[in-house]
This record gives structure tokens, sequence and C-alpha cells, in this order.
């Protein structure tokens, strides 16, 4: 509880007890008694709010900004708030820039991000907008204006997220009451309208066009399934174990996750032959698998491997190739190769080699072919031939028949071939009579 003392000379101040347990007050000169019971009862819950870590009420939080800079400092020096010159983070342009300043452990693609959400709040709400004064109707007109500008579903989608994200540190730093993003969100939209497999019969067309760099590019994108550009030219020649058929592959994506900085692949037949070429190609002291400093020295920028700019090279060989270019031009190849693998390898082999999850795989990579339609009506009509034509043998031939898999499959029940233990009709064999000797077969 706080309460207010009068001194002598009629200054007044307001005593009270803050979290350690420590006497503070707050002086206030020579005002009235009405004025500083209204100030008292405003200390009293600045530091209640002050010990238990609760926000401040909306009453108390409306006061605080009204107040002159004098009595604000006089409360700052008690420990009851931050000094005003702080609480420039208070408004929307000021925080979000300190936000991402501080957020020194996310990846520079995730930055940009938040730099595009920056700008679509500024825009929209103004710089110097305080945070207690943004609504929940705002942050939907934030959302309907991003709609209003054509941003993709699964852009709007990620951009609400990251406000959201921001929006909840303001909260944790009792900045504001509540998250006015909350509960305002967009659907993903379908990932599968940007989905296209790429066929062997493109890929050797677009290789056909390509010099001997890009062949290795396009290579270890489309049968090696690495993240491009990211992947593909970060890969080193120290990675490429030859003995052992295995690459490692450095994955900047991922490294900032436990245990995530690098996967082992195979080196799939496809990759020997143009890594065997590469390096009949490479200078002495060579250390990156692909040749294209110019590439790496593009992507070395503040916004890291989106700055590589292979897309408009690429177009140029699709075009020359007489191949439409497909969407997603790199993230398509690596998805082509991981719904191949898929088909004959379990998810968990799949995902490991690929260096993401099944979840992700199933939404994002996976895709049903041409080639899965062609099997399954070619399997269902072959099997029904074999039926039809098992159907039709006699019964002594289906008993005397002794394939690999049927002794296979009595042997795992314990059980002999049938071959082993019958004669040319399926009778068991004649076993002499028993008696003081082990019974004995008939010679």
């Amino acid at each position: 509880m706080a309460s207010i003392c009068k001194q002598s000379s009629g200054r007044r101040m307001i005593q009270f007890v803050d979290g350690d347990k420590r006497r503070r007050c707050v002086r206030l000169g020579k005002v009235s008694q009405r004025m500083a019971e209204g100030v008292r009862l405003r200390v009293e819950h600045l530091a209640t709010a002050r010990a238990s870590g609760q926000p401040l009420d909306s009453a108390t939080a409306d006061w605080l900004a009204d107040i002159d800079d004098v009595l604000h400092d006089r409360l700052a020096r008690a420990g009851l708030v931050e000094p005003r010159q702080q609480q420039e983070r208070a408004t929307l342009a000021g925080f979000l820039d300190s936000y991402i300043e501080s957020r020194i452990d996310i990846k520079p693609a995730s930055r940009v991000i938040f730099r595009h959400v920056r700008r679509n709040l500024v825009e929209r709400l103004g710089a110097d907008r305080p945070l207690r004064e943004i609504t929940i109707t705002d942050a939907d007109e934030v959302r309907l204006q991003m709609i209003r500008d054509g941003l993709a579903a699964s852009t709007i989608c990620k951009r609400l997220q990251r406000a959201r994200q921001v929006f909840k540190a303001a909260k944790r730093q009792k900045l504001i009451d509540e998250n006015p993003f909350g509960d305002v969100k967009h659907h993903e939209g379908n990932p599968a309208e940007r989905q296209q497999f790429v066929t062997r019969e493109e890929t050797s067309r677009v290789l056909a066009a390509c010099n001997p760099t890009w062949r290795l590019i396009v290579t270890l994108a489309r049968y090696g399934g690495l993240r491009c550009p990211s992947e593909v030219l970060s890969l080193q020649w120290q990675g490429v174990d030859w003995a052992a058929g295995r690459i490692t592959v450095d994955s900047p994506k991922t490294a900032h996750h436990p245990g995530r900085g690098s996967r082992v692949v195979p080196m799939f037949p496809e990759l020997r032959g143009e890594l065997e070429a590469a390096w009949d190609r490479a200078s002495e002291g060579a250390v990156y698998v692909v040749d294209a400093d110019h590439y790496r020295a593009a992507a070395q920028g503040p916004d890291g491997w989106r700055n590589a700019n292979l897309r408009t090279q690429f177009e140029r060989i699709l075009k020359q190739a007489g191949v439409t270019p497909w969407p997603r031009l790199f993230q398509n190849l690596r998805l082509s190769r991981e719904t191949e693998l898929a088909a004959e390898h379990p998810i968990h082999v799949v995902t490991a080699w690929m260096g993401n999850t099944p979840k992700v795989a199933m939404r994002h990579y996976l895709q049903v072919t041409d080639s899965d339609f062609e099997w399954a009506s070619e399997g269902a009509a072959k099997c029904a031939a074999e039926a039809q034509q098992n159907a039709q043998q006699s019964p002594q031939a289906a008993i005397g028949r002794n394939t690999k898999e049927t002794t296979q499959a009595l042997a795992k029940q314990g059980l002999g071939p049938i071959g082993a233990d019958c004669d040319s009709l399926g009778q068991p064999p004649k076993v002499a009579g028993t008696g003081f000797e082990p019974a004995t077969s008939r010679l």
C-alpha cells in the first residue's frame, strides 16, 4: 500500500514498498491533497504491476502516457517506470526496429520477412502510432490491405504470423495489454498449386542446353535433392567421399537447429558422373564443388543466399532447351527427387537424406505422378491375368510346384518345402517300419 506524507514545508510525497521490500518515495512538491490521492492510487497500481510482472491496466497506462516529463522522471527514479527516453520503443516503428535489431538468432531470409512486415504495418498504421493504440480492427485492416495488394495467401499467412510474434514480444515487455494480431489469421493456401514434378525427360533436355557448371548445378538439385542455391553452392570437395559413395552436405538453412547443420546423402548414380567430370575440371586446391565464385560472392550480402540470382540464368537455359518454366524452379527440382526416392525407400530414410521431416515432405514435396497411375493400372491387369492363369491350372500341378518364394515362406514358418518331402504326385515318401533302430526311408 502507498501512503501520502506531508512535510512541514507543505510539500507532499508518496511512500511505498517495492518488490524488494525497500521503502521508496515519489516527491510531488506542493500539490493539493486531492491531486496527491490520485497519484497515490496510480503509484499503487504501478508498484503492484512491477512486483507481480503483470501488465498495467488500461486506465493507469493512459494516465502514465499523459503525465508531464517531471512527474514521469520522478516515477522512473523511484523504479516504477522506465525513463521516458526509452519509451520511444513504444511507438510502432521504434519497437519494430528495436525488435528486428535484437533478433540476432534469425537467418538473413527471416530478417527480410520481418522487414516486409514492418513496411506493411508502418504504411497502414503510421510510424509514430503508439503501440497501445493499435486495435484488433487495425490488425484486420492490415490483413485486408495485403489482400488488396494482391499478395499470395501463403505470403499473407507468413507475415501475419510474424506480426503476431512481434506483438507477443511487446506484450511480454508490458508495452501493451493484449496482442491485437492474436486472432488475426489467414488461410495458408494450397501448396500443390505451385508444385510440379519435373520428369527425367525434361531434365535431360535442360541438361543438354547447359554448360558444364550449370549441368552440375541442375544435377545436384534434381538428382541429389540439394537446396539451391544454398546447399549447391556450399558443397565442398572435402565432403565428397568417393570410396564410401557418400556426400556430406552443409545446410545453411537449417544450421541454427541443433544437429541439422549438415547431412549425409548417397552418391546416387546420376551424380557420380557429373562429380567426376567436375573433379577433372577443378583447379589445384579447389574448395567448392561448383565453380561459381561470382554467385557465391553475390550471396554474401545481408540477405544471404537470396541474392545469388540464379533464376534469371536458369530461365534463359529453359528457353534455349524449349522447356516451359515451371513454378519455383529449384524447389520443384528438389521436390521431384524426393518424390522418386519416396517410391523406393522408407520415408524416414528419404527425409534424412533430404534434410526435412515426413510432415513437411507430405505437405510440400511428395507428388502423385503419371507413372504412379500407369503402374497401378498395369499392375492390376497383370495380377488379374496371373490369378486367372493360376485358377485354370490343375490342383496336382499347383501342389507339385516348388518356387523359390514358396520355399522361403515355408522355411520362415518352420516347415520344409513341399518338393523336398513329397514325391511328384504330392504324396509323402514311404517310411520303413519302426523297431529298435530309428525309422529310415525304405530303400
